[in-house]
């Protein structure tokens, strides 16, 4: 639209007070406050008193088309001119009332000016509208940051069939709403006889479809993460909301409000923009939502949180969990005396696994909660600071798609781990037996792969720091009993900074096959170095075949090159497992084979990220880019005899173990990116 012409600062705040008051005489009552849900107000550039002057004039207008009577759910509007521009829009939740939208808009508009006083860009969510600005065009573009996550405090008891269905029903109104001209659409479906489960997606009306479907297969992508097993949740972002509820919270008239469960926002993924606690109780604090109900659950939230963490404080450490509370290592410090009792003073009987840092015991705790305690060996080098600090950083990784560390034991030159316990051992145990293979057909493979990425990808981005594991393989994923995939083993692991990308090294430690080009040469790694050895796990996988074992038969090369060569001939199939190849969506497993090959391109640029890798599997209208070739570093390795021929290093180990987890599938979001 054409940019405003600019008015005084105060005849905008006059015309702006006008429409909020016109609009409570006007229903005879006064305005009900919208339910308000977050803000951020990133205040990275201090506005200019032109720019504040423009975005006065910005919000009137907004406020204004708000309270016309033609379609008012969706404005945007461009005022100012240079650098005092001033871009800005709202959007209504497709269900509600013009009335309903009008109020939200010219609340917002007042709100938005008191929390984020001097900031150039700003946005406010509330459940009946979306209100944002910035001094750069935000018009028909994604936003992702911030994405925030919120969830019902209550937990649902049959959590397994409940989180397939909202997954399930989540990916399907996200289609909807792609589909919809107004990018909005809700979905209900029945959940138990008594009890019904509500979906909603909405992005801002002014995306394509295709980046509305972008934009909803994220914030779906981190539903399960956030708010598995749970009454309610929701991920939003400044373009789009996906929700669900158990109780009706769409389409509700004036008389008939919904209820107002407790909502506690959970920290925003590591994608270099988050909101800190600080910033979000302090907006909480300025716009409250007074609902009776909703207070009275607060509070009572508020004692039981506080009773839970004195109980918590008081705690004996070997009865810990690892939770997000961790502040010390002395929280997670088990007595020696506890863990000699667990494993029978580390019997013979009780030895799972054995690896280059130590031998790994199955183990059972007073409580009667099973664990896997990794001893290791007394010249692992590491110094007890670092140790404990280490324990500390690994125990706050809290994924469904990770092995758990419950805490730690150092006793003099004693330097031991305490882990859940996985009952099916691991990924390799089953893949490459040629008995027990067959217990893995092609839909609890794809379950796997999956996993890892999920996995993979709260290391690379959803935790509170960079994880790299730098020892991704078949023997570090292990199985629960539901056969879910849990990444194991983070004694190669290397922490980065928020900001920083890539490390590089002259310790070159972890097992040949999976070790990406730059790595094993230069010493250089990153997150694609684990897509790397993600990529040689999914050929693996898919064809039943250990890349190693290429190196000791006449097979022409790895694992990797044998893919390629069927990749250029047209043969790819002939790749697949003979045992499932009757038995197997075609469709999904050549997918496999082409992110694998993508995966473990030579060119570090050309490797897709964890968070590409998982829109990929998750629909297959995803188009991807082509493969331009694989590494070939390994073979020249071999020849040169830097590298022992299908053997570990001493620094790599594996360890069998026990413990159960929710079922995870595998998102089916319609989703189209483009090509490299």
């Amino acid at each position: 639209m054409e940019p405003l012409t600019d008015m005084t600062p105060r005849a905008t705040l006059v015309l702006l007070f006008s429409f909020v008051a016109l609009s409570c005489l006007f229903r005879f009552s006064s305005c009900a406050d919208p339910t308000y849900v977050y803000n951020s107000c990133p205040n990275t550039t201090t506005a200019t008193s032109g720019y504040l002057s423009n975005l006065n004039i910005l919000l009137s207008y907004l406020s204004s088309n708000a309270t016309s009577n033609s379609n008012n759910t969706f404005r945007n509007a461009t005022v100012g001119q240079s650098l005092n521009t001033v871009y800005g829009l709202y959007y209504c939740r497709g269900d509600v009332t013009r009335d309903v939208c009008r109020d939200c808009v010219i609340f917002a508009a007042k709100a938005i000016t008191q929390q984020c006083p001097n900031g150039t860009i700003a946005v406010m969510w509330y459940d009946e509208c979306t209100l944002r600005y910035s001094n750069e065009s935000i018009f028909s573009i994604v936003t992702s940051a911030p994405t925030i996550m919120m969830m019902n405090t209550q937990s649902i008891t049959d959590s397994t069939r409940f989180n397939q269905l909202m997954i399930n029903t989540t990916n399907k109104v996200a289609t909807k709403a792609v589909n919809d001209s107004n990018r909005f659409a809700t979905q209900e479906v029945t959940y138990t006889q008594l009890q019904n489960l509500y979906t909603m997606a909405q992005c801002s009306p002014d995306l394509s479809g295709k980046d509305c479907n972008s934009c909803l297969s994220r914030a779906n992508s981190l539903l399960p993460n956030c708010c598995s097993s749970k009454e309610g949740g929701r991920v939003i972002n400044p373009s789009c909301v996906v929700r669900f509820e158990i109780y009706p919270f769409y389409g509700l008239s004036a008389s008939a409000p919904a209820p107002s469960p407790t909502l506690v926002s959970l920290p925003p993924p590591s994608n270099g923009s988050t909101i800190s606690e600080k910033q979000g109780s302090s907006s909480r604090k300025i716009v409250t939502i007074v609902v009776p109900t909703a207070a009275a659950g607060v509070i009572l939230f508020s004692i039981l949180l506080y009773f839970f963490l004195i109980r918590k404080k008081n705690e004996d450490p070997s009865k810990k969990n690892g939770g997000n509370s961790i502040e010390s290592a002395d929280s997670l410090q088990f007595n020696f005396s506890t863990i000699l009792a667990a494993t029978n003073n580390f019997a013979d009987d009780n030895k799972i696994g054995e690896g280059g840092f130590g031998a790994v015991y199955e183990g059972k705790l007073p409580n009667g909660q099973e664990i896997a305690v990794k001893r290791l060996s007394k010249n692992s080098g590491q110094g007890a600071e670092e140790f404990k600090n280490e324990v500390v950083v690994v125990a706050k990784l809290q994924h469904r798609n990770l092995v758990r560390l419950l805490g730690f034991c150092l006793e003099g030159e004693e330097k031991i781990l305490i882990y859940e316990f996985v009952p099916n051992k691991s990924l390799d145990y089953f893949l490459f037996d040629p008995m027990k293979c067959v217990q893995l057909d092609w839909q609890t493979r794809y379950k796997i792969i999956g996993g890892i990425a999920r996995g993979c990808l709260y290391l690379h981005e959803d935790s509170r720091l960079r994880i790299i594991h730098r020892d991704l393989k078949a023997s570090n994923v292990l199985l629960d009993e539901d056969m879910n995939a849990k990444i194991a083993d983070f004694g190669m692991a290397r922490i980065f900074g928020v900001d920083q990308t890539q490390a590089n090294t002259d310790r070159v430690v972890g097992t040949l096959g999976y070790m990406s080009p730059e790595y094993a040469l230069h010493g250089f790694f990153s997150v694609k170095s684990d897509v790397f050895s993600f990529g040689v796990l999914i050929l693996e996988i898919v064809s039943g075949k250990k890349n190693s074992n290429f190196y000791q038969r006449d097979c022409g090369g790895d694992l990797i090159s044998y893919a390629w060569r069927h990749w250029n001939a047209g043969t790819t199939f002939e790749l697949i497992d003979p045992i499932m190849r009757g038995n197997c969506s075609k469709t999904e497993v050549m997918r496999c084979i082409h992110i694998g090959l993508l995966c473990v391109e030579e060119d570090v640029a050309d490797r897709p990220t964890m968070g590409n890798i998982i829109l990929m599997l998750s629909s297959n209208s995803v188009t991807l880019p082509l493969p331009s070739g694989p590494a070939s570093f390994m073979r020249g390795r071999m020849e040169s005899g830097m590298l022992v021929e299908g053997k570990e290093t001493q620094e790599t180990e594996s360890y069998h173990s026990k413990s159960s987890s929710i079922p995870i599938s595998v998102n089916e979001v319609s989703i189209t990116m483009s090509p490299k």
